[in-house]
């Protein structure tokens, strides 16, 4: 009787043991799917940083060609001022859409005062935004995928479960609110 008593008692402690294992698993799962989430919006924030140091130069040198057109220029340092100044995810989108929209405005300027098209600073300093403008978009894409995989993580069964224990909560998405940027290009012939 006490063998069979030993043998129950050393299948539950390997099932415990297992349980154990499968718990911490699941647990440093989940901690490295939200340290992904949070390096993704760093190289994000890195990126922005970057964008937002460009722009007072082109603020500068554009100036002193457009001095009738304050008002763009005032906007688009306002747009960058708020951009700097949000935290979260959400309203750091909100306000990249919002400085996105103000440097189209001034690029839109830019093309109708031809000295300034033909000024090397201008050009050197459109070409760095637009480079910059690519990374944002790669690292976006980058952080969304990170969030897509730990958001479903945390949903699935048996994770749900640590995550609900743990208080991993889901991150939210960096989205493009530009109505022409998600506007399908229209093809002519």
């Amino acid at each position: 009787m006490f063998g069979f008593i030993g043998f129950l008692f050393t299948v539950f402690l390997i099932l415990a043991v297992l349980l154990v294992l499968f718990a911490i698993a699941g647990y440093n799962r989940l901690v490295a799917l939200r340290q992904r989430c949070k390096n993704g919006w760093a190289q994000i924030e890195n990126q922005l940083k970057r964008r937002h140091d460009l722009i007072p130069n082109l603020v500068e040198t554009v100036k002193g060609y457009m001095r009738h057109e304050r008002e763009v220029l005032e906007n688009v340092v306002k747009a960058r001022q708020q951009a700097i100044d949000v935290r979260g995810v959400q309203e750091a989108a909100q306000a990249e859409n919002m400085l996105t929209q103000a440097l189209r405005s001034l690029f839109a300027l830019v093309e109708n005062y031809p000295e300034l098209r033909a000024s090397e600073n201008v050009r050197a300093l459109q070409e760095e935004l637009a480079s910059t403008e690519n990374k944002i978009a790669f690292a976006r894409q980058f952080y969304n995928d990170q969030v897509m995989e730990y958001n479903t993580a945390i949903q699935q069964f048996p994770w749900s479960f640590f995550a609900a224990m743990f208080h991993f909560e889901p991150e939210e998405y960096f989205e493009v609110e530009d109505a022409a940027v998600r506007e399908v290009p229209k093809v002519q012939f």
